[in-house]
């Protein structure tokens, strides 16, 4: 035993390595992304996808070559959820997507039981996918006539008495020349209508009128375009607007001493909203009223602008104050504003970081951030009125506390001031970032709207879309402040909804997110509803309505999208099957050689110094022997 005991302490000693080599099989993936949307349901495919799915699930040899895998998808992708066929939206580019980031790293085809219509999302024929793509068609693939109307351009603003253009976009499908009208009507009656001709050569018509706005208040409008012989699909013929009727316009002062690119920017982004109009003026030669106008902008103000500060001072007006490299801030500091710079002759860039706590009026950051510089004199800057900071100054990376676009409201009158010239260059920024001008519209539009009224601020503010198409998630955010209008996050809000027609109605509790309170909606029958938000234990109410039209985007498709499915197979190297194929598809999928089963080698490598029960063999060995020796020894 002593022997045996030294020899496994020598082994102990020398510590010597063990290999040992373990083979693990990987079978690949197989994805399959079932359409869960209304589209599937309203071609009455429901039965037929079940079946489809249940025979690939539960097929034998399917399961030995691959680890099969169910997602069911509309606007999002699920894994867990009920084949219900209700999704008001379907987004098939980002299903593939988020299926192949969860297999990125396994060899797994996707078979896609769908009709191949998308309503949000980017077209994902130009999908780049790696490995196979085989989408079994449902839905009608028969082609048949189709009006449907396309595009519905509308301002959201018109004026008492005055026109508003409305453009429509109406596309055919049909090799037929057909005959048709269309109009737009308003509480049942027909306010505009025309005759149109379509053909396989001329299947497009953009159709442009002006409608005269006879009231005000908000008024909802119904565009369509009768049937034709032979078409099927009639949902997609007409589609509902709005437009709100103001009986007031917004007249907007800008005053400088000298031109800059400032200026247009801001004219352009101001009148985006049609309700309103700019007079840019030079100082020198304004000799207007100011009392015409709802806000005056004084763009970099020298030691000229004192009359016009004096005026606004006395008559209590609004204004927004922009400053930049020309101007006089000495001048500024002596008429005590409010707002003061201890400036130095220095020029400075500033950058802007978005202040999320903001809250004289609801703005999401558009990217203020990655937005050029601004260009000023460099000082420290002092606001001595309670004020709200929009945006902080960034000096080359740089987070200041000093403010570069600050708003305060005293004595009922409101004011704004940016620390910085080159605006124009935040509105050339958004477009190349979003292609689109909207973004700082809307922002300046929200700054313009704050500034130029003077009604006596809401503490309760709702936020609720005019006209909601049908099914659709309704969301509305309310904003509450305390009687010094600073944000509340204390209340307790709830909204009741009722329709006009059924009076039934629905009742729940807002839930507080970040600055704001919001609700959502579903499931409500399409109708008119008028709703009351109320502040629980607070005399505190706003009212308002809005519309659920008949409109299902699910519901706007004739038939199966097979050439964008058929071009998203090609391009994956993957096959188009159809719905009585799905034996052809299994086949396919079986006989596919390069859906193959992974064997790794694993080695593993342990030291035998890692092995505990070595030790306690040794322990035992060794105490066996002083035993055995202790009890020879007695006799």
């Amino acid at each position: 035993m002593k022997s045996l005991a030294l020899f496994f302490l020598f082994l102990l000693l020398i510590n010597p390595t063990l290999k040992s080599v373990e083979f693990e099989n990987t079978k690949p993936v197989l994805i399959i992304l079932v359409d869960n949307s209304k589209s599937i349901s309203f071609f009455k495919e429901e039965n037929n996808v079940r079946d489809v799915l249940t025979f690939l699930k539960e097929n034998s040899k399917l399961n030995r070559k691959f680890d099969v895998k169910e997602f069911y998808f509309g606007k999002t992708i699920k894994s867990e959820d009920s084949l219900t066929f209700t999704k008001s939206n379907t987004n098939i580019f980002n299903a593939i997507h988020e299926s192949k980031v969860l297999y990125r790293n396994r060899i797994s085809p996707i078979v896609m039981l769908t009709d191949g219509n998308q309503t949000i999302g980017n077209d994902y024929q130009f999908t780049i996918a790696k490995q196979g793509i085989y989408p079994l068609v449902f839905g009608d693939t028969s082609l048949y006539k189709d009006l449907i109307i396309k595009q519905l351009n509308v301002n959201k603003y018109s004026f008492v008495k005055n026109k508003f253009p409305v453009e429509v976009i109406l596309n055919y499908d049909g090799k037929e020349t057909v005959n048709t009208k269309f109009k737009i009507s308003k509480n049942g009656k027909v306010v505009f209508r025309k005759r149109i001709q379509f053909s396989a050569n001329e299947n497009s018509k953009v159709i442009t009128t002006h409608l005269t706005s006879t009231k005000e208040g908000l008024q909802y409008y119904k565009a369509s375009v009768d049937k034709v012989n032979g078409e099927k699909n009639i949902k997609n013929n007409s589609k509902n607007f709005s437009i709100e009727v103001i009986d007031e316009q917004t007249k907007v002062l800008i005053l400088s001493s000298f031109l800059h690119p400032d200026l247009g920017g801001l004219k352009k982004a101001i009148e985006q909203n049609k309700q309103r109009s700019v007079d840019i003026i030079n100082i020198n030669e304004f000799k207007k009223d100011l009392n015409g106008y709802q806000l005056i902008i004084l763009y970099q103000p020298t030691v000229k602008f004192n009359n016009v500060i004096n005026d606004i001072k006395q008559e209590n007006l609004n204004y927004f104050l922009i400053s930049g490299t020309n101007t006089d801030w000495s001048f500024i500091n002596r008429k005590r504003l409010g707002f003061s710079k201890q400036f130095i002759n220095k020029l400075e860039l500033f950058a802007a970081k978005h202040n999320n706590g903001f809250l004289t009026f609801s703005q999401k950051n558009i990217g203020f951030e990655q937005f050029t510089p601004l260009k000023d004199k460099f000082g420290e800057i002092s606001i001595k009125k309670e004020h709200q900071n929009l945006l902080y100054q960034n000096i080359n990376g740089l987070l200041t506390e000093q403010p570069l676009l600050s708003t305060f409201e005293e004595n009922n009158q409101k004011t704004a001031i940016l620390f910085g010239e080159g605006i124009w260059k935040w509105r050339s920024n958004t477009f190349l970032n979003t292609s689109s001008f909207q973004d700082f519209d809307e922002f300046i539009g929200s700054l313009v709207q704050y500034l130029a009224t003077n009604k006596k601020r809401n503490r309760l503010e709702v936020n609720v879309e005019n006209l909601y198409p049908a099914n659709a998630i309704i969301s509305i955010s309310a904003f509450y402040t305390d009687k010094n209008y600073k944000f509340d996050s204390r209340a307790s809000l709830e909204i009741s909804i009722t329709n006009t027609v059924t009076k039934k109605g629905v009742k729940l509790p807002f839930s507080l997110a970040n600055n704001s309170y919001q609700a959502e909606i579903e499931n409500l029958p399409s109708g008119d509803y008028v709703y009351k938000v109320t502040v629980l234990n607070q005399k505190i109410n706003s009212f308002g309505k809005f519309k659920i039209t008949d409109y299902q985007i699910e519901e706007q498709f004739t038939n199966a999208n097979t050439n964008k499915l058929q071009k998203l197979a090609d391009k994956s190297n993957g096959k188009l099957f159809y719905k009585n194929q799905k034996e052809e598809l299994l086949n396919e999928l079986l006989d596919n050689k390069a859906y193959y089963t992974i064997q790794k080698s694993i080695t593993k490598e342990r030291q035998l110094i890692d092995w505990k029960w070595i030790l306690f063999i040794i322990i035992f060995l060794f105490t066996s022997e002083w035993f055995t020796r202790k009890y020879f020894g007695k006799i």
